[in-house]
């Protein structure tokens, strides 16, 4: 897992490609990250599929109650099947623009 914060946005990159096990790690240091808007790097494991999203379904809800945006990173999965409580997109750089979009809807108070 590296860790790497820029402004209000930590993103945390899988390094070991075991979903469940990432989220695992998160959860348990959630107290560290849970004042940040997150961005969840799991691009590196080729073999994520719709199925492993379900692992961060609670952490979704967690941090949605914290007002603050969680987006997963990944070109694996078919955003066609993708749940609604989370936020998956392509690249890091669509990311922050969600995260971006995220802060404008809550400043404006959406």
């Amino acid at each position: 897992m590296k860790v790497d914060q820029k402004g209000h946005t930590t993103i945390i990159k899988d390094t070991q490609n075991n979903a469940e096990a990432f989220v695992g790690k998160i959860t348990n240091e959630y107290h560290v990250f849970q004042g940040q808007n997150l961005i969840l790097d799991v691009s590196n494991n080729k073999t994520l599929s719709n199925a492993d999203l379900a692992h961060f379904k609670e952490l979704a809800k967690t941090h949605k109650k914290a007002k603050k945006s969680m987006i997963i990173v990944s070109d694996e999965v078919d955003f066609n099947k993708v749940p609604n409580y989370l936020n998956v997109v392509p690249s890091v750089l669509e990311a922050h623009d969600m995260i971006e979009m995220d802060e404008i809807e809550r400043d404006l108070g959406f």
